[in-house]
């Protein structure tokens, strides 16, 4: 099974170099895919009749317990014969249908292929959320297909519809296999199905969701609206999806799981309401339709309903009968869709009062019509008329139900000879239409899906022994399909439709008015408008109270939440009541104090230079706390990175006023500090929470051992980052060179490389100044501007800087440090070259592109995986290689040193972008503007200013 999905894949992705070579006509062979799933499934006859199960499974995610588990039986494997074999009628069909200058045909041609995978995927899978991902990659393709025609307005609104309502029901049944998973302790649905199942309330919202999927994905009420629509796609994406496949889907999952939750308490209720008002409904809407696509659109809605019933309602006898629908109405009703292709094909329209007399001018289109429209209608010997006796004979021990069951297939006979007097009827004054030669590709398709149902009809014995293990899973049977049951209440039923629909049929004028006022008040249609403009009205006035423009609005919605939702729930729980020590040294509330003090300056700070400084107190203050605690690794980082982020501040705060602003006024001021008060009392809240609420063993105990064992070295911190948790940290790198590149795209205009000066102009501005030039940038900066102490300082500690870098680098993995603080003093000591020279120093001392930094940072980050590979080693852990030198001895290097480096590339190149966009552009800028805020300046001809 595992190969046939590869071969779908394998088709699909190949499918576009087909057409380009070959046209529409590629659909040739791309039908093999299908085809070849249809044979395998032929070939597991004989074990499947005898009601066995073919069963593969390969590992997928083993940490998590999931695999690759599939499963044929009765149920899937007439399941897989339709879907492969009507899938590659369809694609053959489709290689004459598609005109040869048509746009989008290799993205049909590989979608199609891609979704007759996908669905075989879902009938295979044995693992529920397996079958959850196939069933969302269905939707996905379909939404493809059905907005095929791009350029029309129709088919975009229709594939959207159906993306919403069926990935909506798709979520709501992903929730109910959860609830299933979870209780059952495992996700395979053969061993889920001999467990016992959750009682109460659990069992009845879980079966709830998975109905609400199965619902919305056959289209039954109330979710109608969206298959009827959806006929704006291509004729041979609506006889596939909409009448053998897709919208098979929530059936199928109706029979998976009913033999199991059938008798689970809003399990027959809601399937017998929903299918019985949609056959009924569907039907009704049939015969108003004059587009005889539309037709079969309704038509396939009410026989939907009347498939929900038979295989829903979880009896043995319905049951049979419902597979037996299931295979009858995929035949008929595929065929009658490729029919209507061939019409419009050819007449160019599909509306029944412009076609007249095709019935004379096209007797093989006709006859092929005439046994599927047969079939649909339940007239012997085809298999529709089999399994129609056998879903009366299933239900005559439930009046009502009969009742609603005759009452719509007399409607379905009723849009059965509509359908067939509409496309091949002769109208007097109608002009005569003619379709021209039918091309074979087009014609054999329908015609072979047709006799399939004739065929299947005849041979009701076999199809009874083939489709008998599935029913009797659900109990004894006391029915059989056969094509002569005897005389008994089915068969008067039957006749009784048959003889209804008739006139029905012939009545129809009389009973126009009738038709056209017995309508549903809003049309699903207009219901789906009106729910998505509803909650459109709704976002907008949500956006319009909550986003105003105003930051301290949002931040504080954001705390007031925070506050008010886990802080509720502190109030329940009450950890302060665990016993807590107040400190572990007497020098902690003392940094405490500090902490605090800076933090209410800060917050009654008129200057935003002033407030900026009291803020880093608070970060330094918390670097203490860690120094104190005993983690010099947590404590260097912190210092450095409070230092950077000053240096950014200091960056931004030159095109910021000096001052804050007179508002906020006096009382929200108050406001303001009440809301900062109840979040840091339930931040803190939270960390106590987190600290007194472990009751398992915690894994990072385990940390120091592994990190000397498996990581090679004794600090702890650094192995955790670059070994036992290195997978968390590539993925933060990743997040900081997508955030570095989207923070140069917002501030450059330009290249990102940053500007550097002439060697000439440098060397002449340093004659001009006369003096000694301490750092070569120096001399573009205004006279006012440059300070000689700073320049020596930089020019003194910058060598000294890198290199204590380097010495974190390579030490860290022993001794506090490694690859990001080691990055964090380099982009300081970057810092200090630029803020001292400016811009053109900044490009002296790195000489490179930010983005080619971050690059390589990436890179070698992500290669250092591959070393330990080679090794035999699993991805990113770390591999000990042995050294000895002369003079040196013995010594060993670590290969999760070469991550380390990437992460130190990673850094530099970040504050590289930080420099060159918040510093460097937003100079130029400046200047460019002829202002100046006390920021860098060119020097201009004739020497400084």
């Amino acid at each position: 099974m595992l190969v046939l999905l590869t071969l779908h894949l394998a088709a699909a992705i190949t499918a576009p170099l087909l057409v380009r070579r070959w046209g529409p006509r590629a659909c040739y062979p791309l039908a093999l895919a299908p085809a070849t799933a249809f044979g395998w499934a032929l070939v597991q006859t004989p074990q499947v009749a005898h009601g066995g199960a073919v069963v593969e499974t390969y590992r997928w995610i083993p940490q998590l317990g999931l695999e690759l588990a599939f499963r044929i039986t009765t149920l899937s494997w007439l399941m897989a014969l339709l879907v492969g074999g009507v899938g590659a009628m369809v694609l053959i069909y489709s290689a004459r249908y598609l005109p040869p200058e048509a746009v989008g045909t290799a993205q049909y041609a590989g979608v199609m292929v891609g979704f007759a995978g996908a669905m075989l995927g879902l009938v295979f899978a044995d693992d529920l959320l397996l079958l959850y991902v196939c069933w969302e990659l269905t939707t996905v393709l379909s939404y493809l297909l059905i907005g095929h025609s791009t350029e029309r307005r129709s088919a975009r609104w229709a594939a959207g519809q159906a993306l919403m309502v069926t990935s909506l029901g798709g979520l709501a049944m992903l929730v109910g296999f959860i609830m299933l998973g979870h209780h059952g302790g495992t996700y395979r649905w053969s061993e889920l199905a001999e467990r016992p199942l959750p009682g109460g309330a659990y069992l009845v919202v879980a079966v709830l969701l998975i109905l609400l999927g199965a619902l919305s994905k056959s289209a039954l009420l109330p979710f109608t609206s969206w298959l009827p629509v959806a006929m704006a796609a291509p004729t041979p994406v609506s006889a596939y999806l909409h009448a053998a496949a897709m919208v098979k889907a929530g059936i199928y999952l109706l029979g998976l799981l009913a033999p199991v939750l059938a008798g689970v308490g809003p399990w027959r209720p809601v399937v017998l309401i929903c299918g019985l008002a949609t056959m009924v409904v569907g039907g009704w809407a049939a015969l108003r339709q004059n587009d005889l696509k539309l037709l079969l659109a309704y038509g396939t809605v009410s026989q939907l309903g009347l498939l929900a019933v038979a295989v829903g309602v979880g009896t043995a006898d319905a049951a049979l009968a419902g597979l037996a629908m299931l295979a009858a109405h995929a035949l008929f009703k595929a065929t009658l869709f490729l029919v209507v292709g061939v019409i419009d094909h050819g007449a160019g329209t599909r509306d029944l009062r412009r076609l007249s007399g095709l019935g004379r001018s096209a007797p093989v289109l006709a006859g092929v019509a005439l046994l599927a429209a047969a079939s649909m209608a339940g007239v012997p010997p085809l298999l529709g008329y089999v399994a129609k006796e056998a879903i009366f004979a299933a239900f005559t021990d439930r009046p009502v139900v009969l009742t609603v069951l005759v009452l719509g297939t007399v409607l379905t006979v009723a849009y059965s000879l509509r359908f067939l007097w509409g496309a091949f009827g002769t109208r007097p004054q109608t002009p005569p239409t003619t379709l021209g030669p039918i091309p074979s590709a087009m014609l054999l398709p329908p015609a072979a899906l047709a006799l399939a149902g004739l065929v299947a009809g005849t041979a009701a014995g076999p199809v009874d022994h083939l489709l008998r293990p599935y029913a009797e899973i659900l109990g004894p049977l006391h029915g059989h399909l056969a094509l002569w049951p005897g005389l008994n209440l089915a068969l008067g039923l039957s006749a009784l439709a048959l003889a209804g629909g008739a006139v029905l049929f012939l009545a129809r004028r009389p009973l126009a008015p009738v038709l056209a006022w017995l309508r549903a008040p809003v049309g699903g249609r207009q219901g789906y408008e009106w729910v998505t403009h509803r909650f459109d009205r709704i976002a907008v006035d949500v956006t319009s109270v909550t986003q105003r423009g105003s930051l301290p609005q949002y931040l504080g919605l954001i705390l007031l939440v925070l506050a008010a939702v886990p802080g509720g729930v502190l109030l329940t729980i009450r950890p302060w009541q665990q016993p807590i020590a107040p400190w572990v040294t007497p020098v902690q509330p003392v940094v405490l104090l500090v902490i605090s003090v800076a933090a209410l300056l800060a917050v009654g700070a008129r200057r935003r230079m002033t407030a900026m400084l009291l803020v880093g107190v608070t970060g330094y203050g918390t670097a203490m706390l860690f120094v104190l605690h005993g983690a010099p690794d947590l404590a260097l980082t912190q210092f450095l990175v409070e230092t950077v982020t000053i240096a950014v501040f200091v960056l931004v705060l030159r095109r910021l006023p000096r001052r804050f602003s007179v508002r906020p006024l006096w009382s929200s001021r108050w406001l303001r500090r009440t809301v900062g008060v109840i979040v840091g009392v339930t931040v803190a809240g939270l960390a106590v929470a987190a600290a007194t609420a472990r009751q398992a063993r915690s894994i990072s105990e385990d940390f120091a051992q592994l990190a000397v064992e498996q990581g090679h070295g004794r600090n702890v911190v650094n192995v955790t980052l670059v070994d036992i948790r290195a997978w968390d940290t590539l993925g933060e790198l990743s997040v900081l060179v997508v955030a570095a590149t989207g923070v140069a795209s917002l501030v450059f205009e330009r290249s990102r490389t940053g500007p550097r000066p002439r060697r000439l102009d440098l060397d002449r501005r340093e004659a001009v100044a006369g003096r000694p030039v301490w750092l070569r940038g120096g001399v573009t900066l205004r006279e006012r501007n440059r300070s000689l102490v700073l320049e020596v300082i930089t020019r003194l500690i910058f060598h000294t800087a890198v290199l204590f870098s380097f010495y974190l680098l390579f030490s860290g993995h022993n001794a506090p440090g490694g690859g990001f603080a080691g990055g964090l003093v380099a982009s300081l000591a970057l810092t200090m070259r630029y803020l001292a020279g400016g811009r053109y120093e900044l490009g002296e001392a790195a000489p490179v592109s930010a983005g080619t930094v971050l690059g390589a940072g990436l890179a070698v980050a992500v290669g250092s995986a591959m070393v330990t590979l080679l090794d035999g080693g699993a991805a990113l852990s770390s591999a000990k290689v042995d050294f000895w030198l002369p003079l040196v001895g013995d010594f060993y290097l670590v290969t999760s040193l070469f991550f380390d480096i990437g992460v130190y590339l990673v850094v530099i190149g970040l504050a590289l972008d930080v420099l060159r966009s918040l510093g460097a552009e937003v100079d130029r800028n400046i200047e460019a503007s002829g202002g100046f805020t006390g920021g860098l300046a060119v020097q201009r001809r004739g020497g400084p200013r």
